[in-house]
């Protein structure tokens, strides 16, 4: 009878520790981001605690994760457990959807293919543009030495790859072009970081390259924190534009029981308060009014989309970036 008493009891705080445990993990998740979004969700976040406070009356916690954006992407896949990711690419949650960590119609879960804001790729030169760097084909001259990420690794390298790649097709040139193009462009690169701070590391701390790309939000980042005295940004004639995606990952917030808050916190990114952050930490907002009052912050530039141009993302991802793939051929005699 004690022993079946003793049972009873082990069973019962097992059940109570659950219970806590369980509870302790609804007011708590984990966002999986990439690289330079760091300072948009360092502001976002306490503004969302604090919203959703007044909301439910719950206090919540959301914990940040950065890294180059596939990285993150393969963390996640192989037991990061984040409740939400927040990438620079589609592909980069593909990957979790073919592993059944996210719904396959995760496009469809949030507004604009679950894209909250966009930006695109611009250079970031030195002050003065001593090296009269203007435009995509200024990125190939023998004398211009360019740090971008590695596109294996990073969403920004990857964009900064397709845009020039497109930039060479929307001025009428062949497949082959571009190829050509892209050849020689990384060419003139030093050195592959492997995320886009790193990359930035790279040009403004290490003062390598005579021109970083990267995205607009970055770039005016840099001018604020490193003093406009050192550095000018410069827009191409043409860019990609970026939409990073956002999703819930399924298999965690069920273990987590965090799904209604996860849910919450990417719902809360399209809201006129986040709208007006996401502006703010110069990412260009999708609401229309946000939109508007920031204007001229965010000058118009022809802008293409992959799939429109180039296609589909997973047979972008496939030819150009698997391994074995146009970018791994590309670099393969400087043996990178």
């Amino acid at each position: 009878m004690q022993h079946q008493h003793l049972i009873g009891m082990a069973l019962a705080a097992a059940f109570t520790l659950t219970t806590v445990q369980a509870a302790k993990a609804q007011t708590s998740i984990l966002n999986a981001s990439y690289d330079v979004s760091r300072e948009l969700y360092k502001e976002i976040n306490p503004n969302f605690v604090a919203d959703w406070r007044a909301k439910t009356g719950e206090t919540v916690t959301v914990d940040q994760s950065h890294g180059g954006s596939s990285k993150q992407a393969t963390s996640v896949l192989h037991g990061l457990e984040a409740d939400v990711v927040t990438m620079n690419q589609a592909t980069d949650i593909d990957i979790l959807a073919e592993g059944d960590l996210v719904s396959k119609d995760w496009r469809e879960k949030f507004p604009n293919n679950a894209s909250p804001y966009t930006t695109i790729s611009v250079f970031l030169v030195r002050k003065g543009n001593p090296k009269n760097i203007k435009d995509w084909k200024d990125l190939i001259r023998d004398d211009v030495q360019v740090i971008v990420p590695n596109p294996k690794t990073s969403g920004n390298g990857r964009y900064t790859y397709l845009a020039a790649w497109g930039d060479t097709l929307l001025k009428g040139g062949t497949e082959a072009d571009a190829r050509a193009f892209v050849t020689k462009l990384f060419e003139n690169v030093p050195v592959l970081d492997g995320g886009g701070r790193g990359a930035t590391t790279t040009f403004t701390q290490r003062d390598i390259g005579d021109v970083l790309v990267t995205f607009e939000n970055e770039a005016i980042l840099i001018g604020k924190e490193l003093g406009s005295d050192k550095f000018d940004v410069v827009y191409p004639s043409t860019s990609v534009e970026a939409a990073p995606p956002v999703a819930v990952v399924d298999t965690v917030v069920e273990k987590h029981g965090s799904r209604k808050l996860a849910e919450g916190y990417l719902t809360y990114l399209y809201t006129p308060a986040a709208q007006e952050v996401i502006a703010k930490q110069n990412f260009r907002p999708r609401d229309p009014g946000v939109g508007k009052k920031y204007a001229s912050k965010f000058p118009e530039i022809e802008t293409f989309d992959v799939e429109q141009l180039i296609g589909p993302w997973s047979e972008v991802k496939k030819t150009h970036f698997a391994s074995g793939g146009v970018f791994d051929e590309l670099i393969a005699p400087k043996g990178q």
